[in-house]
Parts: C-alpha cells; structure tokens; sequence
C-alpha cells in the first residue's frame, strides 16, 4: 500500500462521492477509480459500497479508515519531526490528556516555550486513559497526561502538583444540594451519572470499590460517560447525579448546577508518561526538559 493511494481512500470515507474526492485531490475520476480498484485487488477486500448517491464503506473498508488515518497520522509527524531537526526552534508537539484541571500546569509551560520558540506548535488530544495509551503506543502522541494510579512500567513519567477531588455534581435545587459533603448512604438509592474510572476494570485501582464497599454493586447507574461536559448536559436534564472530579464543569453563581465533595475524601494525581526510550523530536525535547525543570 502506497500512503498516496491511502490519502485518496481516506478523501473518499471523508467527501462520499469519486467527484468530491477527485476534485479535493485534483485527481480525474477514472484516475481515482482506478486507484481504488487497485487498491480492493491488493488487500482482496471490497472496501466501498457505491451506491447512487453516495459511496459508503463496508466493514472492511471502515477497519482500513482507522488504520490509514493512523499511518497517514504517522507519517505526517514524522516528516514534521525530520524537517524540524536542522531548526530545534520550531515543530510540532502532540499530548494526549482526559479532563483535568491540572492540564494548567501543562499550560503554563506550553505559555513559556511558545514566548522562547514561536514557531512551536501543540497539538491536544482529549480522550479516556485507555484512548490515550493507545495513541501514544503507536507512536501518535509524544505525551499522555493520565490520572493515576496506571501500570506505568512502560513509561516514564512526571507527576504533577496538586489532587483531583471527586465528588458530585446536581442541579442547585436537587435535596442534597444542600449538603456540605455527599456520603455513602446518599447516593445509595439515587440515579447516578458515572465516570468510566467507576466501572469494575478501573475502580479498585481508582479507589472507588473501596469507598462504595459492598453497596458498589447495587448502585442506581442511569448513565455513563467519557466527557464532564457531556454529563452536565444529562445532570440539567434532571437524569440524575453525576460523580466527577471538582472545578471541570461549570458550577459558578451563574450555573444552576453545584459540586458537593465525597466523604470520606477521594481524590486522585495524575502524571505527564512518555514511553521507554522514546526519541523526540527537537521541539518535544524542549518540551520534556521544561517539565522536569518545573516539575521533575
């Protein structure tokens, strides 16, 4: 497989018509045909379902969009990365992080480097943990910001100042809005919004299968989610409480909706991880080396 004939199936996935792709790629339609057809005839699968007005993938076809967009992805920081060496003060960084109020420390340092080199660029990505591994395994992101505790015996890492607080976010008028702080016996019977670190995979890592105890099994989950923003939205629709960590949703004055801490406290650091023996691009270097300054 050639990355060109990648690029020209990705333009089709994206545009959903030869005419779209071609004219995006300054191609002729039979050219771009031909190349597709080659392309079935080479993996000896059918990757696109032409149909009268759009051309849709097959599952086959769809398991290939992922893989190109990840080579092309590749391909693209790693020619950044060449055309960088010989000028270490420009190129591009790619960080991969959840939803953290501690990504201001990482700010502060993106703020600094891009007074000292301009020409140096960030690229976030925001996703769950196993989203960022998984990106930053393949080699997509120089660095994963994850709340801990992970296995970190593939990476090397920093951690950074301060805890994450969980607790509950509610609209202002719910009953136990009134409260200081949400306990046990509070959220037994109530519908909850849960974070994906409160599913059994992750919870007695996270430590919430030891501070729900034996009552974790017979919680009221009405719904699940990866982003806070999101769980907000279900919280104002009256759905039910959702736990999260402190200061990501917007509970100003303003807000109808408040955040109320666990009792017993349960919070939770997080750590800047790269992989082992990773070798970095001039400008991710840069990067690497303000961060232990800071933060190391």
């Amino acid at each position: 497989m050639e990355i060109r004939v990648l690029k020209y199936f990705l333009a089709v996935a994206r545009e959903g018509t030869i005419t779209g792709a071609a004219n995006s790629l300054h191609l002729t339609q039979p050219t771009l045909t031909r190349q597709l057809q080659e392309l079935e005839k080479e993996l000896g699968q059918q990757l696109l379902i032409r149909g009268k007005q759009r051309i849709t993938l097959t599952p086959e076809g769809m398991f290939l969009r992922k893989r190109a967009e990840e080579i092309v992805d590749m391909v693209e920081k790693t020619e950044s990365e060449f055309h960088s060496i010989n000028d270490i003060v420009g190129g591009d960084i790619y960080i991969g992080s959840g939803e953290t109020e501690s990504m201001k420390y990482v700010a502060e340092v993106m703020q600094e480097l891009r007074k000292l080199y301009p020409d140096i660029r960030f690229h976030l990505y925001s996703g769950n943990a196993e989203d960022v591994i998984e990106k930053l395994d393949k080699g997509l992101l120089d660095f994963g910001i994850l709340i801990q505790p992970i296995d970190l015996s593939k990476y090397d890492h920093i951690a950074l100042p301060d805890k994450d607080i969980w607790g509950v976010i509610m609209r202002k008028d719910s009953p136990l809005a009134l409260k200081k702080e949400i306990v046990l016996e509070d959220l037994v019977d109530v519908p909850l919004i849960a974070s994906r670190q409160m599913s059994r995979k992750y919870s007695a890592a996270s430590g919430f299968l030891d501070w729900f105890g034996e009552k974790f099994d017979d919680l009221n989950i009405a719904a699940t989610y990866n982003l806070v923003y999101n769980a907000a939205i279900l919280v104002k629709a009256g759905i039910g409480y959702a736990i999260t960590l402190d200061k990501l949703a917007n509970t100003s004055d303003e807000s109808n909706l408040c955040f109320r801490p666990l009792k017993p406290k349960l919070q939770s650091g997080l750590d800047i991880v790269w992989k082992k023996y990773q070798v970095f691009s001039p400008a991710a270097k840069i990067f690497l080396d303000m961060m232990q300054q800071k933060f190391g």
